[in-house]
């Protein structure tokens, strides 16, 4: 049975009874729920046990769970289940490069993302290489996006350790021809046109391994996150800091100001907050917790200062969680969750304020990512 909840814009939203957690690992997927609250969880998986799941995502418009598959032996596609894992069925057309254009085809598809509500089966997904495409159908066929793949300046985009990767895809509510794209290590490009063509949005954004050290493009970004009812206000996790933006992408401001490291690869907005924001800090290059002290940070100011969040984390931790490796759920109190590279999944009812362990020993977590349903 359903719940509602009034946002700050008056808007009531639909929230359900069951809280599920969709993880990604290198070895298969699984779907953890629970029905008391957040306080136990069931698993179900691992689906795909053969193939790393890059990133699985849940559709809230019509309940579908789409899956980002790397088959070892049919290489990348796009896997739909109507029935929270029960079944899957694979997408007929999954996003390939268009034949005889290209010698480049996909290597890993990075993320899935919805559409906005006034556009009810659209759906996107970035890629490696940096290419962006678009569902008209819910998933089952993809196209892709020419005039980035295309871009003029292209054929000197380098890639960061992980490939060159699309990872973040942000849509605007108020507008679906608005939309915010990430790419390591490119940048942060933005539309306003739905695609047609793309503006770099890297100002005061540092670069320090490159000879320029702020370039119109090249940054390693590695996350960018909003709230979605204040969508001109980004926050971005950098290879070289971590960043606020207040008018949609135009200005950078760097805000790492007292954490322990400015490198790290997730960052969270809080649902009920939205000047409440969660990253974690990692050593670099050892990308581990620093000082082997597990801890998601926060700020309850939009980045002005910082305090850890640790209680229930072992005490010596040298963890490491990749760019979709932390999601906040739309509940309140707002939940979070952290998957590492080592296996463990972690959850706080309460902001952070408190962990619990909800698996230990999982393979390699690529991704998490929290619905109500």
């Amino acid at each position: 049975m359903a719940t509602k909840k009034t946002s700050k814009s008056g808007k009531e939203k639909k929230t359900g009874n069951t809280t599920i957690l969709l993880v990604g690992t290198k070895k298969g997927a699984f779907i953890f729920s629970s029905k008391d609250g957040r306080r136990t969880w069931k698993v179900s998986g691992p689906h795909f046990r053969e193939s790393p799941v890059y990133h699985v995502t849940y559709d809230n418009r019509n309940g579908i769970v789409l899956a980002s598959i790397a088959s070892y032996q049919w290489g990348p596609s796009i896997s739909r289940s109507l029935d929270l894992g029960e079944t899957w069925k694979n997408s007929k057309t999954p996003p390939t490069f268009p034949k005889g254009k290209t010698d480049e085809s996909v290597k890993t598809i990075w993320h899935i993302e919805p559409g906005t509500e006034s556009e009810p089966d659209v759906i996107y997904a970035g890629v490696d290489p940096a290419a962006l495409f678009r569902s008209e159908d819910k998933g089952e066929s993809w196209t892709i996006n020419e005039s980035l793949y295309n871009h003029e300046t292209r054929p000197k985009w380098q890639p960061g350790f992980g490939g060159l990767c699309l990872h973040t895809i942000l849509n605007d509510p108020r507008d679906p021809k608005k939309q915010h794209i990430a790419i390591s290590a490119v940048g942060t490009l933005n539309t306003k046109d739905g695609g047609s063509s793309w503006k770099f949005q890297n100002k005061n954004v540092l670069a320090d391994f490159n000879p320029d050290k702020y370039p119109e493009y090249g940054q390693c970004v590695h996350k960018i996150a909003r709230h979605e009812e204040y969508p001109d206000v980004l926050y971005q996790q950098n290879h070289c800091g971590v960043y606020r933006s207040d008018d949609g992408g135009e200005n950078w401001k760097d805000i790492r100001n007292n954490l322990p490291s400015r490198f790290g690869f997730p960052i969270a907005v809080d649902a009920n907050d939205p000047k409440k924001i969660y990253v974690i800090p990692l050593e670099e290059p050892a990308r581990f917790s620093p000082k082997g002290e597990f801890a998601v940070w926060t700020s309850d100011n939009a980045g002005k200062e910082w305090y850890p969040l640790r209680r229930g984390f072992p005490k010596i931790s040298y963890y490491g969680v990749l760019r979709e490796g932390m999601t906040a759920d739309k509940l309140d109190p707002c939940g979070l969750y952290v998957g590492t590279s080592t296996g463990q999944l972690f959850a706080s009812r309460n902001h952070g304020n408190t962990w619990t362990t909800v698996a230990d020993g999982l393979p390699t977590i690529l991704s998490v990512a929290a619905a109500a349903v």
